[in-house]
């Protein structure tokens, strides 16, 4: 994707390039300089190491022209976090997920958070220092499956740790009738979750370029079991 710094951009700087590997015990932040668009290519084929970074990135989905909802709701987010945090703090291009603008992804764990307030935007960055995600405004984790997103948010709602690497998926067994039953690993034991996902009308518009009606995706919860 794209990103940029928050505010007025000096287009006479040189142009930067980010390399993220979100994958559970290799999160990582690489950056480098990048004297054209074809060094990407170098960068994916290991010939640009770059420099490893160990500042977290905030990014913020401020895509104005794929969805008005993601710039209006977005850019006050960026404010926000840019005001705390400017050094971390990018406007990206389009990330999914409209209707729950404003979005934030936080690397390198790549943990997407929705509906996000600007009074609630440096509570994630802060939560995140301390290795601690925020619950209510997690929408998951890109490094994982929807499935195992669901299992993880039915798990936490039952009252285990929002550690950022807790409830790490041992086992994903795929059943009749698109329901999965997922193993997670917690510092309390193993936890045995089963989940079905499940596709829902609604009469509403869900972003600010949608139709009426639309079609979300809904995971149930139907059993939960620790050991």
């Amino acid at each position: 994707m794209l990103v940029r710094r928050y505010g007025r951009v000096d287009r006479a700087r040189s142009r930067r390039w980010g390399l993220v590997d979100c994958r559970p015990g290799r999160e990582e932040i690489r950056w480098g300089t990048l004297p054209t668009d074809e060094h990407l290519l170098d960068v994916l084929a290991g010939k640009d190491p770059g420099s490893v970074s160990n500042e977290p990135v905030y990014l913020v989905c401020t895509h104005g022209r794929h969805d008005a909802c993601c710039a209006v709701r977005g850019r006050p987010v960026a404010a926000a976090l840019a005001s705390a945090y400017r050094e971390r703090t990018w406007e990206c291009s389009h990330i999914g997920g409209d209707r729950f603008a404003a979005n934030v992804v936080v690397l390198p764990h790549g943990l997407f958070y929705g509906h996000v307030p600007p009074t609630r935007a440096v509570e994630l960055a802060r939560q995140y220092d301390k290795g601690l995600v925020v619950p209510d405004l997690l929408r998951g984790s890109g490094a994982f499956t929807p499935p195992v997103q669901a299992a993880q948010h039915f798990a936490r709602q039952a009252g285990h740790a929002p550690t950022v690497d807790n409830l790490q998926p041992q086992s994903v067994q795929q059943l009749p009738d698109h329901r999965w039953r997922i193993l997670l690993a917690s510092t309390t034991g193993s936890i045995s979750v089963e989940v079905s996902a499940h596709l829902d009308t609604v009469d509403a518009r869900l972003t600010c370029a949608g139709s009426s009606p639309a079609q979300i995706r809904r995971f149930e919860l139907h059993t939960l079991t620790t050991s």
